[in-house]
């Protein structure tokens, strides 16, 4: 058990402020220190993973939302239908919350979605429960190779999801649950301790975009911030310290 920390009214205000980037020594941070930044995107792990292409959004047949139907329908939805999703609408969706563009150089890679600096702190991980062509589980998805990794299968699928998300039973029943985790190393090698409240601001475009991308093809979403860290930390994998959780978003169809 982490030892408890306090957050008051005033730490809380001042998180939410831009006054820290005042204090920074800027001419100490990594990148002026000219250290080479973290990794896009984490390395595969050793033996032989298991890689599933995916195909490419033009595999996705999107009929009758433009734009502003889209963010007209927008809205938290928490019912879904006992129905998958297609591969192909799961690749759309990836590519909408973290697809690449363009590599602009060894620092910096051009997405779907703003990042502070062009740093893009998050990984995507799936808990995958309905979606055709993959066997339940936890994934990562791999933006530079648009591709997933299969991390590992779960037992017992809907108490552990339930668990991790503090009783919230919704996100059992959804077809796949994005998770995103932060690993905060990405933006502090340009922005040291102002790189937080920025992290936090980054994860806001992401799950927006998911949103918009629901809508376009019959699906919905609910995005989740009361989580146990240790739970969901866990269930993915990450070491809760180097790389985190920070959100996540149940995804399901609705018509």
């Amino acid at each position: 058990m982490p030892a408890r920390r306090s957050i008051t009214r005033s730490s809380g205000h001042y998180f939410l402020t831009d006054r820290i980037r005042d204090e920074v020594e800027w001419r100490k941070t990594p990148q002026s220190g000219g250290l080479a930044p973290p990794p896009a995107q984490k390395p595969l792990p050793a033996g032989n993973p298991v890689i599933i292409r995916l195909p490419g959004r033009e595999s996705v047949e999107i009929s009758g939302c433009d734009l502003m139907e889209a963010i007209a329908r927008r809205k938290s939805r928490r019912r879904f239908k006992v129905s998958p999703l297609n591969l192909d609408e799961l690749a759309f969706l990836l590519w909408s919350t973290q697809g690449v563009r363009a590599r602009l150089g060894e620092a910096a890679i051009s997405r779907t979605v703003p990042s502070a600096g062009c740093r893009h702190p998050f990984e995507t991980y799936l808990a995958v429960k309905l979606v055709e062509g993959l066997a339940p589980g936890i994934y990562r998805y791999l933006p530079l190779d648009h591709a997933l990794l299969l991390e590992k299968s779960i037992e017992q699928f809907d108490d552990v999801l339930t668990a991790a998300v503090r009783g919230q039973r919704f996100a059992a029943e959804a077809a796949v649950t994005f998770i995103w985790a932060a690993i905060p190393a990405r933006t502090e090698w340009r922005y040291a301790e102002a790189s937080y409240k920025v992290i936090a601001i980054d994860a806001g475009h992401i799950c927006q975009n998911l949103y918009l991308a629901c809508e376009a093809i019959g699906a919905g979403t609910c995005a989740i911030g009361a989580y146990d860290q240790d739970l969901v930390d866990e269930l993915i994998g990450v070491d809760g310290k180097e790389e985190f959780t920070v959100y996540l978003a149940p995804v399901g169809k609705v018509r």
